[in-house]
């Protein structure tokens, strides 16, 4: 029997398999040559759960999404702060699914 990933919905707090989420990522950041931060990562939705950075997984539901906006959980756990043109964006393709 395969064991099934668990992840914690930063809206609701309860555990679900992985594949019930959609993760929510901040790509990392890019870095000049002098190591300076050119770019700050953005924040996105991963519908494939396949891009690279860091990542904070939500239900499927609006509801859930919007708890953790609220909450500001997004931001806590990606540790970046996050416009709210990027939560509209984000809101809008959940509505899409």
């Amino acid at each position: 029997m395969k064991k099934v990933p668990l992840r914690k919905c930063t809206g609701c707090g309860e555990m679900k398999p992985k594949r019930e989420l959609i993760r929510v990522v901040k790509a990392p950041d890019k870095q000049g040559e002098d190591g300076g931060i050119l770019e700050h990562g953005s924040v996105s939705l991963d519908l494939t759960g396949k891009k690279p950075g860091r990542g904070a997984y939500v239900c499927k539901s609006i509801e859930c999404f919007e708890k953790a906006r609220k909450a500001r959980r997004f931001e806590r756990s990606l540790s970046c702060k996050i416009p709210e043109e990027v939560y509209e964006q984000m809101s809008a393709e959940l509505q899409n699914i």
